[in-house]
């Protein structure tokens, strides 16, 4: 009794200090860009994110429950409204969850279907947090859309996202008639490293012809390397909210099975052969960024002075499979048209730039569309009313608007 009696009273102390900490730790560490609206509301926002992420620790630190999945339970308590105009499905491709979007009015003729992949660094994200971003896409443009709940951390790493997205887009993709989905309309779409994933297996259907082919792919701030650390964007932005560089470089160890000793020489590139870098820094070095995007002080230090030991370690991230920006050229050159979506005040923003780059070198056509405003996980709240942001708006207009006139 007297036990459960302390419990009680310290718990409160406990969520009180943690929120004292958060609230301090992001004054001391965060920064808020100029060209951000409603910077006060993002300062909230980011203080909920810390607040979360700091008890899901602390808890798995107890033994009690893994961060991401404390945190992905606290991320799907909100409520999804049903909406009129669209069918909502609950299946399973396999042993993965998909959730299938449809509208209800009539069609003279097969719809256009969306393969979406959400973000979330493997660590948040599900079908129910990105519910209606999925709906909105799909009542908007008036497609069928099949959302993919990949497996995540901190049960499963690299490369299962991709598996798990490439084996529920060829299920789709061969009941297409099924679903009353035209062949020839298939637009693959994801953010963060769902953008990634899209990359990825855009890339693994090249050339697959019992497969029809993807008309289109739609990448939201992805994340298409995990690299080069010292980009433009990622100096510049590296204390912005939600993805920080600290933090992405915490998720890039956890899902890519990297210990944590070993951040230091992932951010500074020490893993990477000088021999390995004379061959890819044409597609990854800062010098293809435009000089626009870079600070006047910006002056790349970049690889570090080579280490074996780290690059035994960390050598599977200069495998294509991981980094679809490596692959080959006869790869790219057969992608379909792309719509690449930036964030300017993003770490990831140049992920897009150099991606685009190595799209149009071989030809591909690239919409690109970059938001001066935009930050990194904003697309997410763009139907979350007061929590909203112009620029989460802006981007699912552009991705509306580019998938309409397929």
């Amino acid at each position: 009794m007297l036990l459960l009696l302390l419990l009680l009273l310290g718990l409160p102390s406990l969520f009180l200090g943690v929120l004292v900490w958060v609230v301090l730790e992001h004054f001391f560490t965060t920064h808020i860009p100029s060209s951000v609206q409603h910077p006060a509301k993002l300062r909230f926002l980011h203080c909920v994110f810390l607040y979360v992420v700091t008890l899901g620790t602390i808890l798995e630190k107890l033994g009690i429950c893994p961060m991401p999945k404390f945190a992905r339970f606290i991320h799907d308590l909100g409520i999804n409204r049903k909406d009129p105009k669209v069918k909502v499905t609950n299946l399973h491709f396999g042993s993965i969850p998909v959730r299938l979007f449809q509208p209800k009015a009539a069609a003279a003729s097969p719809r256009r279907g969306i393969i979406f992949y959400h973000g979330g660094g493997a660590v948040f994200g599900s079908l129910d947090s990105y519910h209606g971003l999925c709906n909105f896409l799909a009542r908007e443009t008036d497609s069928v859309l099949l959302s993919v709940g990949y497996r995540k951390l901190p049960d499963h790493h690299s490369p299962v996202i991709t598996q798990d997205c490439l084996n529920a887009s060829i299920h789709f993709l061969k009941a297409l008639k099924t679903y009353g989905v035209d062949p020839s309309r298939v637009v693959v779409c994801g953010e963060s490293i769902g953008g990634g994933a899209v990359a990825l297996v855009t890339q693994s259907l090249v050339g697959r012809s019992d497969l029809p082919r993807i008309r289109a792919q739609v990448l939201i701030n992805p994340t298409v390397q995990g690299i080069n650390l010292q980009l433009p964007s990622m100096q510049k932005n590296q204390r912005v909210p939600f993805l920080t560089r600290k933090f992405l470089v915490t998720v890039v160890c956890q899902y890519m099975a990297i210990d944590a000793s070993w951040h230091h020489a992932l951010l500074t590139g020490a893993f990477i052969p000088p021999d390995a870098w004379n061959k890819y820094r044409k597609w990854l070095s800062s010098d293809n960024i435009p000089k626009e995007f870079k600070s006047k002080d910006h002056q790349p230090s970049f690889p570090g002075p080579f280490n074996e030991a780290a690059y035994l370690e960390m050598k599977h991230l200069l495998q294509a499979e991981n980094c679809p920006i490596l692959a080959e050229d006869d790869v790219i050159a057969q992608l379909p048209a792309a719509l690449l979506v930036s964030c300017e005040n993003d770490t990831l923003r140049d992920d897009a730039l150099l991606y685009k780059k190595r799209l149009e070198d071989q030809g591909v056509p690239v919409t690109w569309y970059n938001v001066e405003d935009g930050f990194h996980g904003s697309v997410i709240l763009f139907d979350k009313k007061m929590f909203s942001f112009p620029c989460s708006r802006k981007i699912m207009n552009s991705v509306v608007c580019y998938i309409k006139g397929i």
